[in-house]
């Protein structure tokens, strides 16, 4: 069977999702090492689109590739995590501006919708929900904001991200009040108040940041 150029886009597509959460909730740990061959048989995917994927994933610095080593699992480190922030937040200001001012009137309705599913899983204490609801509002962002140039930037560090607050959100994050702030970025977005969603989004990084020092004490 012949796989177009396509068709192999997809597959590198896929590739680069199922490993990327693989990463992300720690199935494949911190440190871990993995190769070509076993990811392809671990997939039912062929080398090729792995190869493609783990590229990505490199530059994205969830993996590392080591000459005669394999592929390594990056490790957690809190300090490099702070220092991230610091991009992050200027990052999430420009998309919530930018998508606040550009987005149709259709991603504006699923915007009032993720809001309203965001501040429901606040009140259950819901974190399958909240995580299900970040994930599709942290992309829906990207796409109303309409630069193609920011979205590629934030797409490099939500990874990193994400495996950060998987790993520590039980330790010491508190999910209702980081699902009521990101439900404020959303709502603001949607009713297209560009001061009002860069100031949300401030105030979510705000949280975000002292989660993260949090760490450094439930490590201790």
């Amino acid at each position: 069977m012949t796989i177009t150029a396509e068709g192999e886009l997809g597959l590198s597509d896929l590739a680069y999702s199922r490993i990327e959460e693989l990463i992300t909730t720690l199935r494949l740990a911190p440190g871990h090492t993995v190769s070509e061959a076993s990811l392809a048989k671990m997939l039912g995917i062929s080398r090729t689109p792995i190869r493609e994927a783990l590229q990505r994933l490199a530059r994205e610095r969830l993996v590392s590739v080591m000459p005669r080593r394999g592929i390594v699992i990056s490790e957690i480190n809190v300090r490099s995590q702070l220092k991230m922030l610091e991009l992050r937040r200027e990052l999430e200001r420009l998309i919530a501006r930018a998508a606040a001012r550009r987005a149709s009137p259709d991603e504006r309705k699923r915007f009032h919708e993720i809001a309203d599913n965001l501040e429901k899983a606040a009140k259950k204490n819901d974190e399958t929900a909240f995580m299900r609801m970040d994930r599709e509002f942290n992309l829906l962002s990207a796409d109303a904001a309409r630069n193609d140039f920011v979205a590629d930037a934030i797409g490099q560090v939500q990874g990193l991200s994400r495996r950060f607050w998987y790993m520590h959100y039980k330790q010491v994050a508190d999910m209702p009040l980081a699902a009521t702030l990101h439900a404020a970025v959303a709502r603001a977005i949607a009713e297209g108040d560009e001061k009002a969603a860069m100031q949300a989004s401030d105030r979510l990084i705000d949280y975000i940041e002292t989660f993260t020092k949090a760490t450094l004490t439930a490590d201790a």
